[in-house]
């Protein structure tokens, strides 16, 4: 940040009286611009008939990581909430009409300042189709999922836990669990 978004006049990075990190503060006006992480909002869409599960997962049209496949998700908005964003995002990119459940997964990938996080979530109906920054939508049962070509450590762990969360759930009863996790290695560089 070079300039404040309040007066235009330049910012220096110093930390104000009474906090204890380093913020940009306006030279002219002494405007304190705070930078906080950024809230990613998705849902992990399920369609189940016949006691087979499939998730529905999105190839991304965008960068980063353009052509992985990624669970619906996206930067969430001013005056939404987590569940909205989580709505907005799936419909946005997989044109998937759900019904939201319980948020399943809290994600902290500090290095990026990012918090992703992920909602349960059931199909309606199979009227789907690829948004904007999707290339193609597609269901994937357990065994057919792209795990080599997943997108997003948040995504593979997500899903991960899931898998494993609905293996418990048929062996022994009780529901999803919720899960937080700290993403504290960078995605490998050759992929």
């Amino acid at each position: 940040m070079k300039f404040c978004s309040e007066c235009a006049n330049p910012v220096e990075l110093t930390i104000p009286a009474g906090d204890n990190r380093p913020r940009y503060v306006c030279t002219h006006c002494t405007a304190i611009h705070y930078q906080n992480p950024k809230m990613v909002l998705g849902s992990i869409p399920v369609w189940e008939r016949d006691g087979q599960l499939q998730v529905l997962l999105c190839k991304r049209a965008i960068e980063p990581r353009y052509g992985y496949w990624t669970l619906p998700a996206g930067f969430m908005e001013n005056n939404e909430t987590t569940a909205e964003a989580a709505v907005r995002e799936t419909v946005e990119e997989a044109g998937a009409n759900i019904e939201l459940g319980p948020l399943f997964s809290l994600m902290n990938v500090a290095r990026v300042h990012q918090v992703h996080m992920f909602y349960l979530a059931t199909l309606r109906n199979l009227d789907f189709a690829p948004g904007e920054e999707s290339l193609e939508v597609q269901l994937f049962t357990e065994a057919q999922i792209p795990w080599d070509d997943l997108a997003f450590p948040t995504i593979r762990n997500t899903l991960e836990l899931f898998f494993a969360d609905r293996a418990r759930m048929r062996a022994s009863g009780g529901g999803y669990g919720f899960h937080t996790q700290d993403i504290t290695k960078p995605m490998r560089s050759d992929v």
